[in-house]
Protein backbone atom coordinates (compact mmCIF):
# COMPACT_ATOMS: atom_id res chain seq x y z
CA UNK A 1 0.00 0.00 0.00
CA UNK A 2 2.69 2.32 0.66
CA UNK A 3 4.88 1.53 -2.51
CA UNK A 4 1.67 2.67 -4.12
CA UNK A 5 1.22 5.94 -2.34
CA UNK A 6 4.71 6.63 -3.29
CA UNK A 7 4.25 6.06 -6.74
CA UNK A 8 1.58 7.81 -6.88
CA UNK A 9 3.37 11.03 -5.23
CA UNK A 10 6.26 10.94 -7.37
CA UNK A 11 3.60 10.99 -10.26
CA UNK A 12 2.19 14.16 -9.03
CA UNK A 13 5.47 15.86 -8.51
CA UNK A 14 6.79 15.12 -12.26
CA UNK A 15 3.18 16.37 -13.32
CA UNK A 16 3.34 20.01 -10.96
CA UNK A 17 6.96 20.12 -12.80
CA UNK A 18 5.91 19.54 -16.23
CA UNK A 19 3.00 22.06 -15.47
CA UNK A 20 5.49 24.67 -14.43
CA UNK A 21 7.32 23.58 -17.43
CA UNK A 22 4.71 24.33 -19.85
CA UNK A 23 4.11 27.50 -18.16
CA UNK A 24 7.82 28.71 -18.89
CA UNK A 25 7.40 27.75 -22.63
CA UNK A 26 4.13 29.79 -22.68
CA UNK A 27 5.96 32.54 -21.19
CA UNK A 28 9.09 32.29 -23.05
CA UNK A 29 8.43 33.79 -26.62
CA UNK A 30 7.08 37.12 -24.90
CA UNK A 31 9.97 36.97 -22.42
CA UNK A 32 12.30 36.63 -25.27
CA UNK A 33 10.89 39.84 -27.61
CA UNK A 34 10.41 41.86 -24.54
CA UNK A 35 13.64 41.71 -23.30
CA UNK A 36 14.68 43.65 -26.48
CA UNK A 37 12.27 46.08 -26.08
CA UNK A 38 13.40 49.35 -25.51
CA UNK A 39 11.03 50.32 -22.73
CA UNK A 40 11.89 54.02 -22.16
CA UNK A 41 10.85 54.69 -25.95
CA UNK A 42 7.67 52.71 -25.32
CA UNK A 43 6.81 54.68 -22.24
CA UNK A 44 8.11 58.12 -23.31
CA UNK A 45 4.85 59.79 -25.21
CA UNK A 46 2.50 58.78 -22.60
CA UNK A 47 4.53 60.68 -19.84
CA UNK A 48 3.96 63.79 -21.71
CA UNK A 49 0.29 62.76 -22.63
CA UNK A 50 -1.74 64.90 -20.84
CA UNK A 51 -5.31 62.87 -22.00
CA UNK A 52 -4.09 59.94 -20.30
CA UNK A 53 -6.23 58.17 -17.59
CA UNK A 54 -5.69 59.94 -14.28
CA UNK A 55 -5.11 57.24 -11.62
CA UNK A 56 -5.47 57.24 -7.89
CA UNK A 57 -2.60 55.70 -5.89
CA UNK A 58 -3.82 54.07 -2.78
CA UNK A 59 -1.58 53.02 0.23
CA UNK A 60 -3.60 51.59 3.37
CA UNK A 61 -1.57 51.61 6.28
CA UNK A 62 -1.74 50.27 9.48
CA UNK A 63 1.40 50.60 12.00
CA UNK A 64 3.74 51.58 9.59
CA UNK A 65 5.23 54.57 10.73
CA UNK A 66 9.14 52.28 10.01
CA UNK A 67 8.79 52.93 6.36
CA UNK A 68 5.28 55.19 5.78
CA UNK A 69 7.49 58.09 4.72
CA UNK A 70 9.86 56.54 2.30
CA UNK A 71 6.67 54.87 0.46
CA UNK A 72 4.74 58.28 0.42
CA UNK A 73 8.12 59.78 -1.15
CA UNK A 74 8.39 57.18 -3.75
CA UNK A 75 4.71 57.69 -4.69
CA UNK A 76 5.03 61.37 -4.91
CA UNK A 77 8.19 61.01 -7.11
CA UNK A 78 6.26 58.85 -9.93
CA UNK A 79 6.69 59.70 -13.13
CA UNK A 80 2.95 60.34 -14.78
CA UNK A 81 0.91 63.12 -15.82
CA UNK A 82 -1.93 63.70 -13.52
CA UNK A 83 -2.40 61.33 -10.09
CA UNK A 84 -3.43 61.48 -6.36
CA UNK A 85 -1.35 60.03 -3.40
CA UNK A 86 -4.34 58.72 -0.55
CA UNK A 87 -2.80 57.46 2.37
CA UNK A 88 -5.51 55.32 4.73
CA UNK A 89 -4.71 54.91 7.87
CA UNK A 90 -6.46 52.18 9.30
CA UNK A 91 -6.57 52.69 12.99
CA UNK A 92 -3.07 52.63 13.40
CA UNK A 93 -1.78 52.34 17.34
CA UNK A 94 1.78 53.65 16.28
CA UNK A 95 2.51 56.81 15.27
CA UNK A 96 2.20 56.28 11.48
CA UNK A 97 -0.46 59.49 10.55
CA UNK A 98 1.66 62.11 12.91
CA UNK A 99 4.80 60.96 11.15
CA UNK A 100 3.01 61.79 7.31
CA UNK A 101 0.98 65.31 9.05
CA UNK A 102 4.59 66.27 10.10
CA UNK A 103 6.80 65.07 7.50
CA UNK A 104 4.55 66.00 4.53
CA UNK A 105 3.02 69.39 6.57
CA UNK A 106 -0.72 68.21 6.10
CA UNK A 107 -3.59 70.46 6.94
CA UNK A 108 -6.85 69.24 7.81
CA UNK A 109 -9.61 69.64 5.40
CA UNK A 110 -13.44 68.83 5.12
CA UNK A 111 -14.22 65.15 4.83
CA UNK A 112 -16.44 64.83 1.66
CA UNK A 113 -16.40 61.12 -0.11
CA UNK A 114 -19.05 58.84 -1.79
CA UNK A 115 -19.77 55.85 -0.50
CA UNK A 116 -19.43 53.53 -3.02
CA UNK A 117 -18.60 50.46 -0.88
CA UNK A 118 -19.37 50.16 2.80
CA UNK A 119 -16.50 50.37 5.25
CA UNK A 120 -15.60 51.40 8.33
CA UNK A 121 -16.36 54.91 9.96
CA UNK A 122 -13.78 57.47 8.16
CA UNK A 123 -12.71 60.04 11.42
CA UNK A 124 -10.63 62.94 9.24
CA UNK A 125 -8.78 63.87 6.04
CA UNK A 126 -5.86 65.82 5.45
CA UNK A 127 -3.88 67.32 2.69
CA UNK A 128 -0.55 68.26 2.42
CA UNK A 129 0.16 72.03 1.99
CA UNK A 130 3.46 70.94 -0.01
CA UNK A 131 1.83 68.66 -2.19
CA UNK A 132 -1.80 69.26 -3.01
CA UNK A 133 -2.50 65.83 -4.29
CA UNK A 134 -1.34 63.80 -1.66
CA UNK A 135 -3.77 63.13 0.88
CA UNK A 136 -4.11 60.95 4.22
CA UNK A 137 -7.42 59.63 5.55
CA UNK A 138 -7.96 58.46 8.95
CA UNK A 139 -10.13 55.90 9.91
CA UNK A 140 -10.90 53.07 12.49
CA UNK A 141 -9.35 49.78 11.60
CA UNK A 142 -11.29 47.60 10.06
CA UNK A 143 -8.40 45.68 7.61
CA UNK A 144 -6.59 46.20 4.69
CA UNK A 145 -9.30 45.30 2.48
CA UNK A 146 -11.36 47.75 4.25
CA UNK A 147 -8.85 50.62 4.10
CA UNK A 148 -8.86 50.20 0.10
CA UNK A 149 -12.59 50.65 -0.37
CA UNK A 150 -12.31 53.86 2.09
CA UNK A 151 -9.79 54.84 -0.57
CA UNK A 152 -11.64 54.05 -3.12
CA UNK A 153 -14.88 55.63 -1.51
CA UNK A 154 -12.53 58.82 -1.57
CA UNK A 155 -10.80 58.87 -4.66
CA UNK A 156 -11.42 60.90 -7.50
CA UNK A 157 -9.97 59.20 -11.11
CA UNK A 158 -11.37 56.60 -13.04
CA UNK A 159 -8.85 54.06 -12.26
CA UNK A 160 -6.68 53.46 -9.39
CA UNK A 161 -3.27 52.14 -7.88
CA UNK A 162 -3.45 49.52 -4.56
CA UNK A 163 0.23 49.61 -3.07
CA UNK A 164 1.15 48.25 -0.02
CA UNK A 165 2.40 50.64 3.18
CA UNK A 166 5.91 49.27 2.95
CA UNK A 167 6.27 49.14 -0.73
CA UNK A 168 8.85 51.63 -2.68
CA UNK A 169 7.48 51.95 -6.65
CA UNK A 170 9.77 52.37 -9.35
CA UNK A 171 9.38 55.87 -11.07
CA UNK A 172 8.05 54.42 -14.13
CA UNK A 173 5.78 52.57 -12.72
CA UNK A 174 2.44 53.62 -13.05
CA UNK A 175 3.38 54.40 -16.73
CA UNK A 176 4.59 50.83 -17.24
CA UNK A 177 1.48 49.97 -15.62
CA UNK A 178 -0.97 51.94 -17.48
CA UNK A 179 0.25 51.47 -20.72
CA UNK A 180 -1.60 48.14 -21.73
CA UNK A 181 -4.91 50.26 -20.23
CA UNK A 182 -4.63 53.00 -22.41
CA UNK A 183 -3.09 50.64 -25.71
CA UNK A 184 -5.95 48.46 -25.19
CA UNK A 185 -8.57 51.63 -24.47
CA UNK A 186 -9.65 50.38 -21.85
CA UNK A 187 -10.43 46.87 -22.75
CA UNK A 188 -7.41 45.74 -19.93
CA UNK A 189 -9.52 46.35 -16.67
CA UNK A 190 -6.13 45.59 -14.27
CA UNK A 191 -3.18 44.74 -14.54
CA UNK A 192 -0.32 44.33 -12.17
CA UNK A 193 4.04 44.39 -12.57
CA UNK A 194 6.60 42.05 -11.13
CA UNK A 195 7.47 42.70 -7.29
CA UNK A 196 10.71 42.37 -6.33
CA UNK A 197 12.48 42.18 -2.97
CA UNK A 198 14.24 45.36 -1.78
CA UNK A 199 16.73 44.07 1.57
CA UNK A 200 20.26 44.63 0.84
CA UNK A 201 19.87 46.86 -1.84
CA UNK A 202 20.76 50.63 -1.49
CA UNK A 203 17.57 52.98 -1.35
CA UNK A 204 18.37 57.04 -1.30
CA UNK A 205 15.48 59.47 -1.96
CA UNK A 206 12.95 56.49 -1.85
CA UNK A 207 14.23 55.20 -5.14
CA UNK A 208 16.26 52.15 -5.18
CA UNK A 209 19.84 53.37 -6.48
CA UNK A 210 21.80 49.90 -6.05
CA UNK A 211 20.12 46.58 -6.74
CA UNK A 212 22.39 44.38 -4.76
CA UNK A 213 21.95 40.55 -2.21
CA UNK A 214 21.14 40.56 1.51
CA UNK A 215 23.03 38.52 3.80
CA UNK A 216 20.20 37.04 4.89
CA UNK A 217 19.52 33.31 3.91
CA UNK A 218 16.08 33.49 4.44
CA UNK A 219 15.59 36.29 2.48
CA UNK A 220 17.85 35.49 -0.43
CA UNK A 221 15.48 32.62 -0.90
CA UNK A 222 12.63 34.57 -0.88
CA UNK A 223 14.05 36.55 -4.01
CA UNK A 224 14.40 33.11 -5.68
CA UNK A 225 11.22 32.38 -5.21
CA UNK A 226 9.27 35.76 -6.15
CA UNK A 227 11.15 35.21 -9.62
CA UNK A 228 9.34 31.64 -10.36
CA UNK A 229 6.30 32.94 -9.26
CA UNK A 230 6.44 36.11 -11.53
CA UNK A 231 8.64 35.15 -14.11
CA UNK A 232 7.32 31.52 -14.70
CA UNK A 233 3.81 31.49 -12.87
CA UNK A 234 1.99 34.43 -13.47
CA UNK A 235 3.33 35.45 -17.06
CA UNK A 236 2.55 32.69 -18.20
CA UNK A 237 -0.67 32.47 -17.01
CA UNK A 238 -1.56 35.94 -17.94
CA UNK A 239 -0.43 34.99 -21.57
CA UNK A 240 -3.41 33.28 -21.37
CA UNK A 241 -5.83 35.89 -19.70
CA UNK A 242 -6.37 33.37 -16.61
CA UNK A 243 -4.38 34.94 -13.84
CA UNK A 244 -5.85 35.31 -10.54
CA UNK A 245 -3.87 37.37 -8.64
CA UNK A 246 -2.46 40.65 -8.88
CA UNK A 247 -0.06 41.01 -6.24
CA UNK A 248 -1.58 42.96 -2.90
CA UNK A 249 2.04 44.83 -3.21
CA UNK A 250 0.93 46.91 -6.36
CA UNK A 251 -1.39 46.53 -9.02
CA UNK A 252 -3.48 49.21 -11.24
CA UNK A 253 -7.66 48.23 -11.57
CA UNK A 254 -10.56 49.62 -13.49
CA UNK A 255 -12.48 51.90 -10.40
CA UNK A 256 -15.97 51.17 -12.04
CA UNK A 257 -15.50 47.60 -12.52
CA UNK A 258 -13.52 47.35 -8.67
CA UNK A 259 -17.17 48.79 -7.52
CA UNK A 260 -19.67 46.85 -10.10
CA UNK A 261 -18.26 43.77 -8.32
CA UNK A 262 -18.50 45.34 -4.60
CA UNK A 263 -14.83 46.44 -3.79
CA UNK A 264 -12.83 44.77 -1.92
CA UNK A 265 -14.10 41.55 0.40
CA UNK A 266 -13.57 42.43 4.26
CA UNK A 267 -13.99 38.77 4.88
CA UNK A 268 -11.06 37.15 3.58
CA UNK A 269 -7.38 37.65 4.45
CA UNK A 270 -6.51 37.36 0.79
CA UNK A 271 -8.01 40.42 -0.66
CA UNK A 272 -5.94 40.75 -3.44
CA UNK A 273 -6.39 37.51 -5.18
CA UNK A 274 -10.40 37.46 -4.06
CA UNK A 275 -10.77 40.51 -6.09
CA UNK A 276 -9.41 39.41 -9.48
CA UNK A 277 -11.51 36.38 -9.15
CA UNK A 278 -14.12 38.18 -8.49
CA UNK A 279 -13.42 40.85 -11.57
CA UNK A 280 -12.68 37.53 -13.57
CA UNK A 281 -16.18 35.85 -12.95
CA UNK A 282 -17.83 39.46 -13.65
CA UNK A 283 -16.13 39.36 -17.39
CA UNK A 284 -17.05 36.05 -18.17
CA UNK A 285 -20.89 36.52 -16.82
CA UNK A 286 -21.09 39.59 -18.71
CA UNK A 287 -19.53 37.75 -21.74
CA UNK A 288 -17.12 40.83 -22.33
CA UNK A 289 -13.88 41.26 -23.77
CA UNK A 290 -12.17 42.81 -20.82
CA UNK A 291 -8.57 41.00 -19.47
CA UNK A 292 -6.56 41.42 -16.39
CA UNK A 293 -2.64 41.44 -17.76
CA UNK A 294 0.14 41.38 -15.96
CA UNK A 295 3.78 42.81 -17.52
CA UNK A 296 7.25 41.46 -16.64
CA UNK A 297 8.67 44.52 -15.58
CA UNK A 298 9.76 45.16 -11.82
CA UNK A 299 8.21 48.02 -10.92
CA UNK A 300 7.20 47.44 -7.18
CA UNK A 301 10.13 46.80 -4.57
CA UNK A 302 8.73 45.42 -1.08
CA UNK A 303 10.49 44.60 2.42
CA UNK A 304 10.62 40.64 2.70
CA UNK A 305 10.31 39.05 6.16
CA UNK A 306 13.87 38.73 7.65
CA UNK A 307 12.78 36.49 10.82
CA UNK A 308 11.54 32.84 10.68
CA UNK A 309 8.72 33.82 12.79
CA UNK A 310 7.73 36.36 10.47
CA UNK A 311 7.87 34.30 7.23
CA UNK A 312 5.94 31.56 8.73
CA UNK A 313 2.96 34.35 9.69
CA UNK A 314 3.01 35.78 6.23
CA UNK A 315 3.27 32.09 4.67
CA UNK A 316 0.43 30.33 6.67
CA UNK A 317 -1.74 34.02 5.73
CA UNK A 318 -0.94 33.05 2.22
CA UNK A 319 -2.45 29.92 2.15
CA UNK A 320 -5.50 31.11 4.19
CA UNK A 321 -5.87 33.51 1.73
CA UNK A 322 -5.80 31.10 -1.21
CA UNK A 323 -7.85 28.48 0.14
CA UNK A 324 -10.48 30.73 1.16
CA UNK A 325 -10.60 32.21 -2.14
CA UNK A 326 -10.97 28.87 -4.12
CA UNK A 327 -13.65 28.29 -1.67
CA UNK A 328 -15.68 31.05 -2.27
CA UNK A 329 -16.02 30.75 -6.11
CA UNK A 330 -16.17 26.84 -5.56
CA UNK A 331 -18.42 27.02 -8.48
CA UNK A 332 -16.24 28.31 -11.06
CA UNK A 333 -14.03 25.30 -10.78
CA UNK A 334 -14.11 22.86 -13.49
CA UNK A 335 -16.97 24.52 -15.18
CA UNK A 336 -16.84 25.44 -18.72
CA UNK A 337 -19.36 28.32 -18.18
CA UNK A 338 -15.44 30.14 -16.98
CA UNK A 339 -13.34 28.76 -19.57
CA UNK A 340 -9.99 28.85 -19.33
CA UNK A 341 -10.32 30.10 -15.18
CA UNK A 342 -12.64 27.35 -14.73
CA UNK A 343 -10.86 24.57 -16.43
CA UNK A 344 -7.51 25.46 -16.25
CA UNK A 345 -6.52 28.20 -13.59
CA UNK A 346 -9.24 27.36 -10.74
CA UNK A 347 -7.89 23.28 -10.75
CA UNK A 348 -3.95 24.95 -11.10
CA UNK A 349 -4.23 26.98 -7.86
CA UNK A 350 -6.37 23.90 -6.77
CA UNK A 351 -3.76 21.50 -7.21
CA UNK A 352 -0.33 22.79 -7.39
CA UNK A 353 -0.80 26.03 -5.03
CA UNK A 354 -2.85 24.48 -2.70
CA UNK A 355 -2.66 21.48 -2.35
CA UNK A 356 1.12 20.76 -3.27
CA UNK A 357 2.00 21.28 0.61
CA UNK A 358 0.35 18.22 1.48
CA UNK A 359 1.19 16.03 -0.97
CA UNK A 360 5.20 17.25 -0.75
CA UNK A 361 4.47 16.65 3.50
CA UNK A 362 3.65 12.92 2.81
CA UNK A 363 6.01 12.56 0.48
CA UNK A 364 8.62 13.82 3.19
CA UNK A 365 7.36 11.53 5.75
CA UNK A 366 7.08 8.72 3.21
CA UNK A 367 10.45 8.60 2.71
CA UNK A 368 11.73 9.26 6.69
CA UNK A 369 9.41 6.90 7.61
CA UNK A 370 9.43 4.51 5.13
CA UNK A 371 13.36 4.04 5.32
CA UNK A 372 13.37 3.88 8.48
CA UNK A 373 10.74 1.17 9.29
CA UNK A 374 11.44 -0.50 5.54
CA UNK A 375 8.02 0.33 4.50
CA UNK A 376 9.36 1.14 0.83
CA UNK A 377 12.09 -0.01 -1.08
CA UNK A 378 15.36 2.02 -1.21
CA UNK A 379 14.89 3.04 -5.04
CA UNK A 380 11.79 4.15 -4.67
CA UNK A 381 13.23 6.32 -1.89
CA UNK A 382 15.91 7.87 -4.10
CA UNK A 383 13.27 8.32 -6.64
CA UNK A 384 10.99 10.30 -4.63
CA UNK A 385 14.68 12.19 -3.26
CA UNK A 386 15.74 13.06 -6.98
CA UNK A 387 12.18 13.67 -8.52
CA UNK A 388 11.64 16.15 -5.00
CA UNK A 389 15.16 18.16 -5.94
CA UNK A 390 14.26 18.60 -9.33
CA UNK A 391 10.80 20.05 -8.37
CA UNK A 392 12.26 22.62 -6.78
CA UNK A 393 15.85 23.42 -6.75
CA UNK A 394 16.10 22.95 -10.27
CA UNK A 395 12.92 24.67 -11.11
CA UNK A 396 13.92 27.86 -8.65
CA UNK A 397 17.33 27.56 -10.77
CA UNK A 398 15.47 27.95 -13.93
CA UNK A 399 13.96 30.87 -12.37
CA UNK A 400 17.40 32.63 -11.26
CA UNK A 401 18.68 31.90 -14.84
CA UNK A 402 15.88 33.46 -16.72
CA UNK A 403 16.04 37.02 -14.26
CA UNK A 404 19.16 37.04 -15.37
CA UNK A 405 18.48 36.45 -19.49
CA UNK A 406 15.86 39.34 -19.19
CA UNK A 407 17.15 41.91 -16.95
CA UNK A 408 20.35 42.00 -15.89
CA UNK A 409 19.51 43.52 -12.64
CA UNK A 410 22.28 42.29 -10.48
CA UNK A 411 25.49 44.08 -11.05
CA UNK A 412 27.47 41.38 -11.25
CA UNK A 413 28.17 37.65 -12.16
CA UNK A 414 29.13 36.55 -8.60
CA UNK A 415 25.26 38.22 -7.25
CA UNK A 416 23.91 35.54 -10.32
CA UNK A 417 26.38 32.36 -8.87
CA UNK A 418 25.72 33.20 -5.26
CA UNK A 419 21.71 32.97 -6.25
CA UNK A 420 21.83 29.72 -8.24
CA UNK A 421 23.92 28.64 -5.76
CA UNK A 422 21.05 29.10 -3.03
CA UNK A 423 18.34 28.04 -5.74
CA UNK A 424 20.14 24.18 -5.48
CA UNK A 425 20.07 24.18 -1.80
CA UNK A 426 16.09 24.92 -1.84
CA UNK A 427 14.87 21.11 -1.39
CA UNK A 428 17.30 20.39 1.69
CA UNK A 429 16.50 23.22 4.10
CA UNK A 430 13.88 25.51 2.84
CA UNK A 431 11.25 24.09 1.24
CA UNK A 432 10.29 22.04 4.12
CA UNK A 433 9.39 25.05 5.89
CA UNK A 434 7.39 26.22 3.40
CA UNK A 435 5.81 22.54 3.53
CA UNK A 436 4.93 22.67 6.98
CA UNK A 437 3.76 26.18 7.35
CA UNK A 438 1.78 26.02 4.47
CA UNK A 439 0.05 22.61 5.77
CA UNK A 440 -0.37 24.93 8.39
CA UNK A 441 -2.14 27.61 6.90
CA UNK A 442 -4.38 25.34 5.40
CA UNK A 443 -5.14 24.06 8.63
CA UNK A 444 -6.59 27.33 10.00
CA UNK A 445 -8.49 27.75 7.03
CA UNK A 446 -10.62 24.52 7.95
CA UNK A 447 -10.74 25.87 11.03
CA UNK A 448 -11.74 29.74 9.96
CA UNK A 449 -9.23 30.60 11.90
CA UNK A 450 -8.66 34.79 12.12
CA UNK A 451 -5.64 35.17 13.26
CA UNK A 452 -3.70 37.92 10.62
CA UNK A 453 -0.15 37.19 12.33
CA UNK A 454 2.04 40.60 12.36
CA UNK A 455 5.36 41.12 10.23
CA UNK A 456 8.45 42.92 12.49
CA UNK A 457 9.31 45.60 9.76
CA UNK A 458 12.95 47.22 9.74
CA UNK A 459 12.44 49.46 7.16
CA UNK A 460 14.05 49.37 3.76
CA UNK A 461 14.89 52.65 3.40
CA UNK A 462 18.51 54.62 4.06
CA UNK A 463 17.27 57.79 4.58
CA UNK A 464 13.81 57.59 6.13
CA UNK A 465 13.80 60.61 8.36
Amino acid sequence: MMQIVAIMIIVYMIFVGLTYVALFIIAGPRVKRESKLNRKEQIEEISINKDTFPVSVLVPAFNEEVGIVSTVRSMLGLNYPQYEVIVIDDGSTDTTSEKVISQFSMRKIDLAMRKYVETEPVQSAYQSELYPHLFLVIKNNGGKADALNAGINFSRYPYFSAVDGDSILDRDALLKTMKPIIDSNGQVTATGGTVRIANGSTIVRSQIEKIALPRNPVVMMQIIEYFRAFLIGRLGLSRMNILLIISGAFGVFEKNRVIKVGGYNRNTVGEDMELIVRMHRSIKDEKSNQRIEYIQDPVCWTEAPSTLASLRSQRKRWQRGLAETLWTHKKMLFNPKYKGIGLFSMPYYLFVELLSSVFEMIGYLIIILGLTFSFISIEIATVMFLVTVMYGSLLSSLAVLLEEWTYHKYPNSKSVILLFLWALTETFWYRPMMVLWRCEGLFLSLRKNAEWGNMNRKGISNDDN
